[in-house]
């Protein structure tokens, strides 16, 4: 996949419209991907959560404390494709 964030924009709730470099765009609901535990706890905290920003460097959303979201990740969300297996990644298996 491998389509970079360009923009995101908080919502309502814990809601984020995302839109790739590729135009996909759509909205992904974040307190469904994950638990506010760890790194993310603060992000419970609407206020934090709001400060959202895109990370060029490395094509995916951040926020102040640290916390990130992967892109592909968030991609197959917005576009319902399927991630892609390790198998069809090039990656392969040693087995003994």
């Amino acid at each position: 996949m491998l389509q970079d964030i360009v923009e995101a924009r908080p919502l309502s709730e814990y809601k984020l419209f995302l839109r790739f470099e590729d135009g996909a765009e759509g909205i992904v609901d974040v307190a469904r991907m994950l638990p506010f535990e760890g790194v993310f706890e603060p992000l419970h905290d609407l206020a934090c959560f709001r400060q959202v920003r895109v990370n060029r460097e490395t094509g995916s959303i951040s926020w102040p404390n640290g916390a990130d979201l992967d892109p592909d990740v968030l991609y197959s969300m917005v576009t319902n494709t399927p991630l892609p297996s390790l198998e069809t990644s090039g990656a392969t298996q040693h087995r003994d």
